[in-house]
């Protein structure tokens, strides 16, 4: 590798990981965002949140590599530009591709490894953090009881703490509500009251001090208890307040949790239940072709229509039985009909979305080759080598690459369009882009010619100034011309 080379790719190093840092930073930021409200207030223990955190920036990181690539190209090159550096490297015979040559073969390698990195380890991390969500999500908030409210966190307990005592942790002017049993209601009042949880947070602990319990049966209401404590103890179920993990083998995995072999046995497989159902309808038709044409088929069983012996009448079939035959016939194929139709089209869908996630794997690591091919000449004819000019273009072709690839997968998605150019259009689109910026910024062109543009709007407008179209005087009606009269 020569020494301008060597140069040109140290200068991509920094701005590279600057860049894919700043937007996982903000891809992080978001997430907190958006789930942080599911985790505050569950009592998780600090490496359940460093590890929820962890797995969902394997996600991140597909996104983030390629505009760091983006980023660094603009920057660079703009940098290049902006020194007269590019120009000096032009005079001495190397051309645009000729300095491109480094990033193009580090873009096609960066592009190998986060096909790998899509293929080997995004689908586990996106698996692990879903199980990780749900687990967070099914436990239950850290119990708490506000002063003056009642708490019903545990089931089947109306616990009401008139005053609370945070320094020591009791409960003063403690009521309690049991509507556990359907058969008797139970209520307890005590002057304080603390409740611990057992260490596997299975039980909650009541331990109440001075007070009563007040119990009367619902079946015969002469039938009441008033007992006084001085100590009381209360155990109750407290399920869902552990935090516990699911068994990971249990649990089917989806589209975005799966590799590609995995999905191409499952696309194999509705494709071939596409072909048993087309076979099905093939059947079908021709089996009541035939029946139509008076055909025997030997593949169905003719049902015997000869009298039973020993039977004296004979039924003879009238034109109403002959219709109704005839009725139930073709509804129960138009039945059949309808259930090959709904299984072709279930499949179908069902094999476009794991087409869809397949090709996905392979067109977000490959733009980031595509995004060497924008960033170079683009830093070049922009000499702005500055985070916030780099920052704004790379967003604005995040957004544009973006939009193509969510249109693209729900169109692919409703069968509108086939699977792979849903999820490579915006790699097409853009790669064409950025040839089309190599060829101007490497024969030193603007990228866009303003200046025929401007001629052909003087052309448009000089045309238009020209023609003199007739004016109505005041008062002066229209021409009819459907009743004016020509005589010669």
């Amino acid at each position: 590798m020569s020494h301008i080379s060597l140069y040109i790719l140290r200068a991509h190093i920094g701005p590279f990981f600057f860049g894919a840092i700043t937007v996982m930073f903000v891809f992080l930021l978001n997430f907190l965002i958006l789930f942080l409200p599911q985790i505050v207030g569950k009592g998780l223990g600090t490496w359940l949140v460093i590890q929820l955190i962890a797995l969902n920036l394997a996600w991140m990181v597909t996104l983030a590599v390629p505009l760091g690539v983006l980023v660094a190209s603009l920057m660079a090159f703009g940098n290049l530009g902006s020194t007269n550096e590019i120009t000096v490297m032009k005079s001495g015979g190397t051309g645009l591709l000729r300095m491109m040559r480094p990033m193009i073969i580090t873009g096609i390698l960066l592009s190998a490894w986060l096909f790998w990195f899509n293929d080997y380890v995004l689908p586990d991390a996106n698996y692990r953090a879903q199980m990780l969500m749900i687990d967070i999500q099914r436990k239950k908030p850290t119990f708490v009881v506000d002063k003056g409210q009642f708490s019903m966190q545990i089931e089947g307990y109306s616990i009401l703490a008139r005053n609370i005592d945070t320094a020591q942790g009791l409960m003063l002017g403690v009521t309690i509500y049991d509507n556990t049993s359907l058969d008797v209601m139970s209520v307890v009042s005590a002057d304080t009251g603390r409740i611990n949880f057992s260490t596997d947070y299975s039980k909650a602990v009541l331990m109440l001090h001075n007070g009563e319990l007040h119990q009367a049966s619902q079946q015969n209401y002469g039938d009441y208890r008033r007992l006084k404590f001085e100590q009381h103890r209360i155990i109750m179920d407290a399920n869902g307040f552990a935090f516990s993990r699911s068994d990971e083998s249990l649990t089917s995995r989806g589209d975005r949790t799966m590799r590609i072999a995995d999905m191409r046995v499952v696309v194999t497989e509705c494709e071939k239940n596409i072909t048993q159902s087309e076979q099905s309808i093939a059947k079908t038709l021709d089996r009541q072709i035939k029946h139509i044409s008076g055909i025997k088929d030997s593949t169905v069983p003719e049902m015997c229509t000869s009298p039973i012996q020993g039977d004296s009448t004979t039924k003879t079939v009238t034109r109403k039985d002959a219709a109704w035959r005839t009725e139930s016939r073709l509804a129960g194929t138009l039945s059949m009909l309808d259930n090959d139709i709904f299984q072709i089209r279930d499949r179908q869908m069902n094999a476009n979305k794991y087409l869809v996630e397949i090709h996905k794997k392979y067109a977000i690591p490959a733009v980031c080759l595509v995004f060497v091919l924008i960033g170079c000449p683009l830093g070049i004819a922009t000499k702005r080598g500055n985070f916030g000019i780099s920052g704004a273009i790379t967003l604005v072709f995040y957004i544009i690459y973006w939009i193509f690839l969510m249109t693209g997968e729900r169109f692919a998605d409703r069968g509108l369009i086939v699977p792979w150019l849903s999820m490579w259009l915006g790699d097409i689109v853009l790669a064409v882009f950025g040839m089309y910026l190599i060829w101007r910024v490497g024969r030193d062109m603007p990228i866009v010619d303003l200046t025929r543009l401007y001629a052909l709007w003087g052309r448009v407008s000089h045309f238009f100034a020209r023609v003199k179209f007739p004016r109505l005087k005041r008062n002066q009606k229209p021409i009819d011309t459907q009743n004016e009269s020509i005589s010669f």
